[in-house]
């Protein structure tokens, strides 16, 4: 078996865990209440991820069960390599698992948890929390209500999307001196 076998095999491996774990601990009652009479597979190649609303365009979504817009939901979460999501919090509270990639999530009192397949995060409501990834992150999210996103300044004061996602300035380039 050749090494980009093996790794594809560790990622199904990890989402089949992801998977069965999000059921063991997952809620009693039905996202939807079809949701209760019917079976949920997930191929992962045709899963489609699509931009998140407020959010970094480097952070992107496939749901995977329920509507992040409008209650509980289940959804893979892909952060590009380089991504940075601010400081923010949900109203609701969110667990995530990571399947792959590198990076860090880091909530105000806590120690950052190193991303690394199979690492996980419980999230209470309004826990502020910000997160970045050094090389592209494949996390799943679940969270026990609908999605919003509130971000919030170095005092901790919320503020707009449009603050928070602004790039910061990139300082003058230095002149450069000429040799003789």
């Amino acid at each position: 078996m050749g090494p980009g076998m093996t790794t594809r095999s560790n990622r199904m491996a990890a989402l089949l865990i992801m998977l069965g774990t999000a059921a063991a601990v997952g809620e009693s009652e039905p996202i939807h209440a079809e949701d209760a009479a019917q079976m949920i597979t997930v191929n992962p190649q045709t899963l489609k991820f699509i931009a998140i609303p407020d959010m970094p365009a480097c952070a992107t979504a496939a749901i995977l069960r329920g509507n992040p817009r409008w209650g509980a939901a289940w959804v893979l979460l892909r952060l590009a390599s380089g991504c940075q999501v601010p400081w923010h919090w949900h109203t609701a509270n969110e667990t995530l698992l990571v399947i792959s990639g590198r990076g860090s999530v880091t909530a105000r009192d806590g120690t950052p948890l190193q991303f690394t397949p199979g690492a996980f995060a419980y999230l209470p409501s309004h826990h502020a929390h910000h997160a970045s990834c050094a090389r592209t992150c494949v996390l799943f999210n679940s969270a026990d209500a609908a999605f919003d996103i509130h971000y919030v300044g170095a005092n901790g004061e919320e503020i707009s999307s449009e603050e928070a996602l602004r790039p910061a300035p990139t300082p003058a380039p230095r002149p450069t001196r000429r040799r003789r």
